[in-house]
């Protein structure tokens, strides 16, 4: 309701089937962390996923006061399940843009996508862009995203936005910050976002790590107004130099790749190929032997999804394991 009083076009939430997301492994290791919501990850992510029903029951509440809705689909059977939902679009999360069979089968939907492209290299994300193109897929939008949180002004990278623009004129381009404020935000828009997505909350006091790189409705309120209001974007940014976070989140960009304060959030979410089964050595991989989670160890890297098809393997893997390359001939 706060979202829907400030202002907000539409609230995004996300969207897991755990066990399609992540091996047992991960889901069954120790966390323990002032903001855990259990004794291992697994329990921790149960406690914060919404049933489908539930996901119903908010849909119809924001279309009664005429708010958007919608979420981030983080593994196949998620996103059928949003497609049946019906939303408006649906958001594909840093941590699946390289997850080319994910975006394939979404191209394929008839729904907008939004990618966000946190943690990825300008390869994977020319990629994606095939992806879209080979499916004749363009109704869609590429959201710069640094993910770290907070993210620091200076890793912030908002001129990525400009070369995004410059390097793919006919795709919406946005921005998903997760730095602290607003003032970021607010340069995003007058460097030519024509998305925006901050997280939400009540109060950052509240137990949950995204709290404290979340707006509260005022900043939001003040946010949503600029954005309604602003004024012309060389006049805006000339402003800023009397800014120094906002100078150094302008800061000259370099290639778009995984940066060291994205390294913490690969490590604990990035998505890895993943035996479908258990596979013997000496058999030919093809696309049903494997998929892509999240996984504990972390194993290949999902983005390699296509190069390993066809290949044969150097010895047994078990059902759930995460695929290596000493598992497969070179």
């Amino acid at each position: 309701m706060e979202a829907k009083r400030i202002g907000c076009d539409c609230v995004k939430f996300q969207k897991s089937c755990l066990e399609a997301k992540f091996t047992a492994a991960a889901l069954q290791r120790q966390y323990e962390d002032p903001h855990s919501w259990g004794k291992t990850y697994g329990e921790h992510k149960m406690h914060l996923e919404f049933s489908i029903a539930q996901y119903q029951t908010l849909k119809e509440l924001c279309e009664r006061i005429g708010l958007d809705f919608t979420a981030s689909a983080m593994d196949e059977i998620s996103l059928y399940q949003l497609d049946a939902l019906d939303v408006p679009f649906i958001k594909i999360g840093s941590g699946d843009a390289n997850n080319f069979p994910l975006l394939k089968k979404a191209a394929q939907l008839k729904r907008p996508l939004i990618i966000s492209t946190g943690m990825q290299n300008m390869k994977t994300i020319n990629r994606i862009v095939e992806i879209m193109r080979e499916n004749n897929k363009y109704d869609y939008a590429l959201l710069h995203c640094i993910s770290a949180y907070p993210t620091q002004p200076q890793d912030c990278r908002l001129r990525m936005i400009t070369l995004f623009k410059q390097k793919f004129p006919d795709i919406l381009i946005g921005y998903s910050g997760h730095e602290l404020g607003a003032e970021i935000s607010k340069a995003a828009i007058n460097l030519g976002a024509s998305i925006l997505e901050r997280h939400f909350t009540l109060n950052k006091k509240q137990k949950g790590s995204d709290h404290q790189c979340s707006l509260e409705p005022q900043e939001m309120e003040q946010l949503v107004y600029y954005i309604r209001s602003r004024k012309s974007s060389g006049f805006i940014l000339n402003d800023l130099h009397d800014n120094e976070e906002l100078m150094a989140a302008l800061n000259p960009i370099e290639e778009r790749r995984l940066f060291p304060c994205e390294f913490k959030c690969h490590s604990k979410l990035g998505k890895s190929l993943v035996a479908a089964r258990y596979i013997s050595a000496e058999e030919i991989l093809d696309e049903t032997d494997i998929l892509i989670k999240v996984s504990e160890p972390s194993g290949i890297s999902a983005d390699e999804y296509y190069n390993v098809i066809g290949a044969q393997m150097n010895e047994n893997i078990y059902q759930d394991s995460p695929l290596l390359w000493r598992h497969i001939k070179k």
